[in-house]
């Protein structure tokens, strides 16, 4: 079987990485890049400084800081009249998942037009677009090294995944020291979603050896790591390690895909506003417990990756670990459930067949060992609102 592989032509990892932005950027014959984050990047005083290393480099930024959570599709209206009022020629996503999605959707409108449902799954994008440069401060998203974008429907409330290599970064700059003033919460709840990325691209149907080394070395790392970076954010070993396993786990799920989880997950982001990596925390447990049965082998491996089982345990035994495990980790790092978390009952009830609805139309749940039925994933969420 031949595996098409897609990765970032241009790839910085390490400390002061952050320092050579303006170096990839001219290098790549771009002058004048659209800078989008967010307000709080820009309070911080994070974006000046990143805007005078590409200032230094010869190049002219314009800087877009108008960015959403979860972004929406109204919330693209003022990034795009920025970047035709700039005549960018590339974009740079500053930030974490959200910025970083908002540039990709912003580079590909900013030269198709359009509306971003028309470019949402199963449509592969393959562009034009405009290049995008990634610069992530949390480490979780690994959408510097990912051909998707996920963009909600403000009309519908739908969180659209929309996938293609016109969405993939041509360079992303993964610098560690962007993540030390991660609160806890957010180190958590990023963690978890890089830890989700890495066993779902494993466990995936469309796994392959490129994406297994990958996704394993995350999960390891990720094992030894997330409880310190959450514990104390001025581990600076604990930092660097799990910035380099969300990127790592990125290009995994890139290379093969994601599944029930974030299939799940989009619609509570969307309905209820929930941190995409809290909501993949809420559901990891329950939808690893429904689907090992069908691949208990390969969660086996991320078991053994983790720390959770040894090579002397059976699959059996180390498949069932790994949910032990997950439920331990969303214990010591305060997941809340969705009804913890302040989600009314009735809404939650009332919204769970369009949610299942929307979790299958995102194609996600395809790609799980145990692919769901419609009724199934409505059980998976009363299971979880606990």
């Amino acid at each position: 079987m031949v595996t098409s592989l897609s990765l970032p032509r241009i790839l910085r990892v390490g400390r002061g990485a952050a320092e050579e932005l303006g170096t990839v950027v001219a290098g790549l014959g771009l002058s004048r890049p659209l800078l989008v984050t967010d307000a709080f990047l820009v309070g911080n005083g994070a974006a000046e400084r990143l805007t005078a290393t590409l200032r230094a480099a010869g190049v002219q930024p314009r800087l877009f800081a108008d960015t959403v959570p979860d972004p929406t599709t109204d919330s693209l209206t003022a990034g795009l009249a920025a970047l035709h009022e700039h005549g960018a020629d590339s974009v740079i996503g500053f930030g974490g998942g959200s910025p970083m999605d908002t540039a990709k959707a912003l580079a590909l409108l900013g030269v198709q037009g359009g509306r971003m449902r028309d470019y949402r799954a199963p449509r592969i994008n393959l562009g034009p677009a405009l290049p995008v440069i990634a610069v992530p401060t949390t480490a979780g998203s690994g959408s510097e090294a990912t051909q998707f974008t996920v963009i909600t429907d403000s009309g519908t409330d739908e969180k659209m995944l929309c996938p293609g290599p016109a969405f993939l970064p041509v360079a992303a700059v993964v610098d560690a020291a962007l993540t030390m003033s991660m609160p806890p919460r957010l180190t958590a709840d990023t963690g978890i979603d890089a830890l989700t990325h890495a066993v779902e691209a494993y466990v995936s149907r469309r796994a392959n050896p490129f994406s297994d080394g990958l996704a394993l070395t995350a999960i390891a790392t990720i094992g030894r790591h997330l409880r310190r970076a959450y514990a104390d954010g001025s581990d600076e070993e604990a930092r660097e390690a799990m910035m380099l396993a969300a990127t790592q786990a990125g290009i995994a799920f890139s290379n093969s895909s994601v599944a029930l989880v974030h299939g799940m997950s989009r619609p509570i982001g969307a309905h209820f506003h929930v941190a995409h990596g809290l909501s993949n925390a809420m559901l990891f447990p329950a939808v690893t417990a429904f689907s090992v049965h069908a691949a208990p082998d390969r969660y086996a491996d991320c078991a053994r990756a983790l720390g959770a089982a040894t090579t002397a345990d059976s699959d059996a035994t180390a498949s069932a670990g790994l949910v032990d495990a997950l439920r331990g980790l969303c214990h010591d790092l305060a997941v809340p459930t969705p009804h913890a978390y302040g989600i009314d009952r009735a809404d939650w009830t009332r919204l769970t067949p369009l949610m299942a609805e929307q979790a299958l139309a995102s194609g996600s749940p395809a790609n799980n060992p145990a692919v769901p039925t419609a009724g199934q994933i409505e059980e998976l969420y009363t299971l979880v609102y606990a």
